[in-house]
C-alpha cells in the first residue's frame, strides 16, 4: 500500500544542463518525472487512469535556473491526495496533480540518476544524471544508505562510487569592465583553436577579441541582448 503522504528529497550537484533525476511510472498511465533541462529543474507528473487524451493529464513545473553550475541545490517534493508541494533551493510550487487517481502508487520501482527503459511519461530527454547525489530520502527512508548497505531492494546499473569528486576547474573572475586577460600571438600561426565556458547575469560584454597581424583578419566574439555573435574584420 502507498503511504498517504509521500515526500522525496535529496542534494545534486553537476556540471551537465540534461538528465533525469528520478522517475516512476506505473501500469495505470500514472508517474513522476524528475529532471533538468537546460539546467532547469522540471517535474512532470500524471496521476493516470485518462484513457483519451493521457497528455491532458500531465503537469509539468519547472524551476530554478543555472542548475548545473556544480554547487549543491536541495529538492523537496510532497504529494498528499493530489496535492503536490516542489521545491527547489526554498522556492515552492503549490499545484494540483492531473489524473484520475488522488495518490501514486510507489509499490512499483523509483529509479534515481536515469530510467530503466524509455517511458510514456513524455519526458524531455532521455539523457541519465551524471553528476552527484547526496541525501536521497524517501518517506525518511535513508536510499544511498540502503544503497551503502546493498540492500536486497537496492540495485545498480551503469558505474557508480560512494564519493563525489571535484573537477579540476581553475576559474577567473572579471571584477570590473576594464578587467581582460591577454595572450600574446605566434607569428606564422594560421589557425586557432579556442574553447572555454563562461558565466554571467550581463546581457552585454566582450568575450574575445583577437587583433589582425599584417594583412590577416582578426574577429570579436561578444554578448549582444543575451546573445553570443561573431564579428569578423
Amino acid at each position: 500500500m502507498s503511504a498517504l503522504k509521500d515526500v522525496i528529497s535529496l542534494k545534486f550537484k553537476t556540471t551537465q544542463s540534461d538528465g533525469i533525476l528520478l522517475h516512476r511510472e506505473g501500469q495505470n498511465g500514472d508517474h513522476i518525472t524528475l529532471e533538468l533541462t537546460k539546467g532547469k529543474l522540471s517535474l512532470l507528473m500524471n496521476l493516470g487512469g485518462t484513457k483519451t487524451h493521457p497528455s491532458n493529464a500531465q503537469t509539468n513545473i519547472t524551476l530554478g535556473s543555472l542548475l548545473d553550475d556544480q554547487h549543491w541545490h536541495s529538492v523537496l517534493i510532497e504529494h498528499f491526495n493530489n496535492q503536490v508541494n516542489f521545491t527547489v533551493d526554498k522556492h515552492t510550487h503549490h499545484f494540483h496533480a492531473k489524473g484520475e487517481f488522488n495518490y501514486l502508487d510507489f509499490d512499483y520501482e523509483l529509479s534515481f540518476g536515469g530510467m530503466p527503459m524509455p517511458g510514456k511519461s513524455g519526458t524531455l530527454s532521455h539523457r541519465n544524471f551524471h553528476g552527484c547525489f547526496e541525501n536521497i530520502y524517501y518517506n525518511g527512508v535513508n536510499i544511498i544508505d540502503l544503497a551503502r548497505r546493498h540492500k536486497s531492494q537496492i540495485y545498480f546499473v551503469g558505474n557508480m562510487s560512494f564519493s563525489c569528486l571535484e573537477p579540476q576547474v581553475v576559474p577567473i573572475t572579471f571584477l570590473s569592465s576594464s578587467s581582460y586577460l591577454a595572450l600574446p600571438g605566434i607569428t606564422g600561426q594560421e589557425e586557432v583553436f579556442i574553447i572555454f565556458q563562461f558565466r554571467t547575469w550581463n546581457k552585454e560584454g566582450l568575450l574575445l577579441a583577437s587583433k589582425p597581424h599584417q594583412a590577416s583578419g582578426g574577429f570579436l566574439l561578444y554578448l549582444s541582448n543575451g546573445k553570443v555573435k561573431i564579428r569578423l574584420h
